[in-house]
């Protein structure tokens, strides 16, 4: 009589790969690859980088910045005569600008013009502010969740304090400072709006500061910091080196939600006559300027909402895009995938359920 074969089946499922996937797609592959996998593989995120680019190019190329000119032929300042009612000449089909794709105002002023130089100051103060509020958030919240004792009490006092002033009132009061001491000097534009977008930015720290710090708390006591600290590593190289790589994902993610408030928070002051003024332009300054002719001519109202609108929408969905990246956690379902790896599972118990069968061992032996 010969002896059964035996079957070879693989032990758990979870060595089985997926139908239509590799297994070795994420073998030897680095950290920093699979982020930009998983970012690259959300449509949303991609397209919202597309859209932005697309923004950041046109506001830049069109009416030029600092001393580089633009390929558009109107500044923002310049008036004329008012074609059409000032009505937008943009054509879809066949595509045409015309000579004011956006309209015009009263006074003849090209609304396509100042759209952009709007764009160019609200991205300018989105930058700074991402970047002064994730550096102090990042200092504030690592120092205090590290070494605790009185440098996180002093630490997490400040950013209370902070934290309970309405964010549009402290604001509105300090870019009106920023404001006035630049004029008073008799400092270009471009400081006006850098200090701004620095004033917004030290008043939006605080946020980041408590989640960095709550990272830092729990990170502080994994075994991999232990082992750093007992082979001699300095509290520099432990946070730099170890703690803080760990910690990228949430400062990302968190970085891009406080740029996104930031482009409406600047839109509100404008709006509310506390941010850039005349002569210069900003998204929130044309709709303050417009809000009167929504009935009668609402194309001067609905440009610059539009350029606020795409600007963050396409920051929330890189910011929901990267939140994806760095946790592999975030993954969504896939209904079809899970009943094509069910059907391969189902497969694969067969001979099993099949031998443990009466009657099974002796139909192998014949």
């Amino acid at each position: 009589m010969s002896q059964p074969q035996p079957i070879d089946v693989p032990e758990t499922v979870e060595q089985v790969p997926e139908q239509g996937q590799k297994p070795q797609d994420v073998r030897g592959k680095s950290q920093g690859q699979l982020v930009r996998q998983r970012f690259f593989g959300n449509t949303g995120a991609v397209v919202s980088v597309v859209v932005l680019l697309f923004i950041v190019v046109l506001s830049v190329t069109s009416i030029g910045i600092g001393p580089i000119p633009g390929w558009w032929k109107w500044s923002p300042d310049a008036t004329g005569t008012v074609m059409n009612s000032g009505r937008p000449t943009l054509s879809l089909l066949p595509p045409s600008l015309g000579e004011h794709p956006f309209g015009q105002d009263n006074l003849g002023r090209d609304l396509f013009a100042m759209c952009m130089q709007g764009t160019q100051y609200s991205l300018i103060v989105m930058i700074v502010v991402g970047l002064i509020a994730g550096i102090v958030g990042t200092v504030v919240g690592g120092l205090a969740g590290y070494f605790r004792g009185w440098t996180e009490a002093v630490l997490m006092r400040l950013t209370d304090v902070i934290i309970i002033i309405p964010l549009v009132i402290l604001a509105a009061l300090l870019g009106r400072l920023a404001i006035s001491w630049v004029r008073s000097h008799g400092l270009p534009t471009f400081a006006t709006v850098l200090a701004l977008g620095v004033l917004i930015g030290l008043a939006s720290w605080p946020p980041l500061a408590r989640l960095v710090r709550g990272e830092f708390l729990t990170l502080r006591e994994r075994e991999f910091v232990d082992a750093a600290r007992l082979a001699g590593a300095s509290s520099g190289r432990i946070i730099f080196k170890h703690i803080l790589p760990n910690t990228v994902g949430v400062i990302t993610v968190n970085i891009t939600l406080l740029m996104s408030s930031a482009i409406l928070l600047e839109t509100s002051l404008s709006y509310l006559g506390l941010g850039i003024q005349a002569p210069d332009w900003s998204l929130g300054r044309l709709i303050n300027e417009n809000q009167t002719a929504f009935a009668t001519r609402p194309w001067l109202f609905w440009w610059p909402g539009v350029f606020i609108v795409a600007i963050a929408l396409s920051i929330n969905f890189i910011g929901d895009g990267l939140r994806d990246a760095f946790d592999p956690r975030q993954r969504k379902f896939n209904p079809k995938r899970a009943r094509e790896a069910g059907s391969g599972t189902d497969t694969l118990r067969t001979p099993l359920a099949d031998a443990a069968q009466p009657g099974a061992a002796g139909q192998a032996t014949r």
